[in-house]
């Protein structure tokens, strides 16, 4: 079933955080949906420009409303990360799409909210909720890419204004996290005097916490000793996301841990079996390692069992 993800947030603020993950192709779409069924947990099936994209956006959708119909029990909302003006506009009216993100933060603060306000016009009059962004995270994600030494924490007095001039439903706020592989370089992590403070001036509004994948240690090792180079990768440490999502951090965006699982079983099944030539055999193995990966996250975030407790509330 897909709802909005302003239905999740409700439920989820203060005790639990929902899971956002980007996909991009059929293997990751079906170990997402088990995963979160394994675990019991509703969930947001993010996808991206370069997603949609990558071969054609009706493929995707196609793909998820099938998912919809294997897995009856499914609560998720669709929603576009990282979206320009005229892309939130083609997902507004499309009607498939639950929620929409404008990424205006490159825009000066005042642009940034008109832009913001225009897609939340054009979305609230169709039903879709808007998440926007303020601030700026580093690292680099598809077309969005911040020099580290441009990246700029979300500054809390400016919160209150941007979301009342805007009308966003959710925010993205640079805490200290950054796109990518590449987070952190010593034992930086994330600032919640940010969050307490964001929490503080605006109680009961969803924010939102942008790469947060942990770049899990063993899976970065085991892709290294297939011969991957993936020297210094460092990401997010899972017990500071937990705390995050107890204090307003409603949607945690995870999409470079899919995709270090996806290289790690491929290399390790291409070494193991050099004679294989079909795609299926590793395809298999990732979407039982996925799914394993997924019900994982959900216990971390607290979204795990929460699947009935949101049912009864629609």
């Amino acid at each position: 079933m897909i709802v909005t993800t302003e239905t999740l947030f409700n439920h989820a603020y203060g005790n639990y955080a929902i899971g956002a993950y980007n996909i991009n192709n059929l293997e990751q779409i079906m170990g997402l949906f088990r995963g979160n069924m394994d675990s019991k947990a509703p969930f947001i099936v993010q996808l991206s420009k370069g997603a949609r994209g990558y071969t054609d956006k009706r493929m995707l959708e196609a793909m998820i409303r099938t998912a919809d119909e294997i897995f009856p029990d499914a609560i998720f909302a669709v929603h576009l990360d990282h979206g320009d003006e005229e892309t939130c506009y083609e997902c507004i009216e499309s009607g498939f799409y639950s929620s929409v993100m404008i990424d205006a933060s490159a825009e000066e603060f005042d642009e940034n909210i008109a832009i913001t306000k225009r897609v939340v016009d054009a979305a609230h009059a169709k039903g879709v909720v808007v998440e926007a962004e303020l601030g700026k995270l580093g690292g680099v994600e598809e077309h969005v890419s911040v020099d580290e030494a441009d990246a700029k924490l979300t500054d809390p007095r400016q919160v209150e204004e941007f979301v009342q001039r805007s009308g966003c439903d959710s925010l993205a706020c640079a805490i200290g996290t950054s796109h990518g592989a590449y987070k952190f370089t010593g034992s930086q992590g994330l600032h919640f005097d940010v969050i307490e403070d964001i929490a503080k001036l605006l109680p009961g509004f969803p924010m939102v916490m942008h790469g947060s994948s942990s770049v899990p240690p063993d899976e970065v090792q085991r892709i290294n000793a297939a011969g991957g180079q993936l020297g210094g990768a460092k990401g997010v440490d899972e017990t500071q996301i937990s705390k995050a999502s107890k204090m307003g951090v409603t949607k945690v965006n995870i999409d470079t841990d899919g995709r270090l699982v996806w290289c790690r079983v491929h290399r390790e099944s291409f070494i193991e079996s050099p004679e294989n030539f079909d795609l299926r055999p590793p395809g298999k193995i990732f979407m039982a390692e996925y799914a394993k990966y997924i019900a994982h996250k959900s216990e971390v975030l607290g979204s795990a069992g929460q699947l009935e407790n949101v049912r009864e509330k629609l």
